[in-house]
C-alpha cells in the first residue's frame, strides 16, 4: 500500500483530513486560543457560545473550547501510549507463541485468554481502582486491556504465515529464530496490526473519558474530556452546551480514526482492493 491510495480511498480520506484536523486543533489551533483551560473568570459564568467563547464557558467561567482542546490532547496522549505499549508487547509474544508451540507458549496464550475473558471497561475500573487513580495508571489499564488483543491477532496472523516458503527458506538458510520472527514474519502481518492499532487508539480514548467521567482518570484541575462531560452534566439545563459541544467534538475525532481505520483495512487487504 502507498500513501497517496489513501487519498483514492473516500472513507481514508475522509478520515485522514478529521484525523488530521483534531490533531491541529489540539497542537497549533489550542495555542490560537488566549484562554487557558484551568484558569477561573467568575464575572462569564455559563456563557452561551459566541466569537470570544466558541464552546461557551462553563459553571466556573472557563472557556470550554480550551479546556476541551487541552482535554484532547491528554487523552489522546494517554490512549496512544498505552495501545503503542500494547502493541508492542502483545505482537512480540503473539509472534513468539505463533512460531513455536511449547510451554512458553501456551502459558503466554492463557494469560492472554485470561485478561480478554474480562469485559474492557470493567478490567479498566478495576485496575484504577487496584492501582490507584490518575494518568499514568490510566495508561497502565488501557495497555493491559488491548495487550490480550494484539497477542492473540499476531499469534492467529503468524501460524498463517509460519509455513510460507520465504519462511522455510530463511530457516534454511541458517537465520536465526529472532530474525525471522522480525524481519520475514512481522512485515507480512503488520497491516492487519496497523488497522488494530487506529482502531485502539480510538477506544482507549473512549476508555480514558469513561474513567474520568466516573472520576477515576486524570484528576482535576487537569482538563480532561470525561470530567468536562461529567461536571456539563450537574448543570445541563442551565448550560447544554458544555456537555453537548464536548460530545460532538468526541464523536467527530473518533468518526475519523474508524473511518481511516476501514480505509487501512480495505487498502491492505488483498480481497478488499477490488
Amino acid at each position: 500500500m502507498k500513501w497517496s491510495d489513501l487519498f483514492h480511498h473516500k472513507a481514508a480520506c475522509v478520515g485522514t483530513v478529521i484525523v488530521l484536523l483534531t490533531l491541529l486543533g489540539v497542537t497549533v489551533g489550542r495555542w490560537c486560543i488566549p484562554y487557558s483551560s484551568v484558569d477561573m473568570d467568575f464575572v462569564n459564568v455559563m456563557m452561551a457560545p459566541s466569537l470570544a467563547h466558541p464552546f461557551g464557558t462553563d459553571s466556573m467561567g472557563r472557556d470550554v473550547l480550551a479546556r476541551v482542546l487541552d482535554g484532547a490532547r491528554v487523552s489522546l496522549s494517554i490512549s496512544a501510549a498505552g495501545v503503542l505499549f500494547a502493541a508492542i508487547a502483545g505482537t512480540s509474544a503473539g509472534i513468539y507463541a505463533g512460531r513455536s508451540d511449547g510451554v512458553c507458549s501456551r502459558l503466554t496464550m492463557r494469560i492472554a485468554d485470561f485478561l480478554f475473558s474480562f469485559p474492557s471497561f470493567v478490567l479498566a475500573i478495576f485496575l484504577m481502582v487496584v492501582m490507584g487513580f490518575g494518568a499514568m495508571n490510566t495508561m497502565i489499564a488501557i495497555a493491559l486491556i488491548y495487550l490480550p488483543i494484539f497477542v492473540r491477532l499476531a499469534r492467529n496472523l503468524t501460524r498463517v504465515v509460519r509455513d510460507e516458503n520465504y519462511v522455510r527458506v530463511a530457516l534454511v538458510n541458517g537465520q536465526s529464530m529472532r530474525s525471522i520472527m522480525f524481519r520475514e514474519i512481522l512485515p507480512n502481518i503488520l497491516p492487519p496490526l496497523l488497522v488494530q492499532l487506529t482502531l485502539g487508539i480510538a477506544f482507549g480514548i473512549v476508555i480514558e473519558a469513561g474513567l474520568s467521567f466516573l472520576g477515576l482518570g486524570v484528576q482535576p484541575p487537569a482538563p480532561s474530556l470525561g470530567a468536562i462531560m461529567a461536571d456539563g452534566r450537574e448543570y445541563f439545563q442551565r448550560a447544554p452546551w458544555v456537555l453537548t459541544l464536548t460530545g460532538l467534538f468526541i464523536s467527530f475525532a473518533l468518526l475519523g480514526m474508524n473511518l481511516l481505520s476501514d480505509g487501512l483495512r480495505d487498502l491492505t487487504d488483498p480481497r478488499l482492493k477490488a
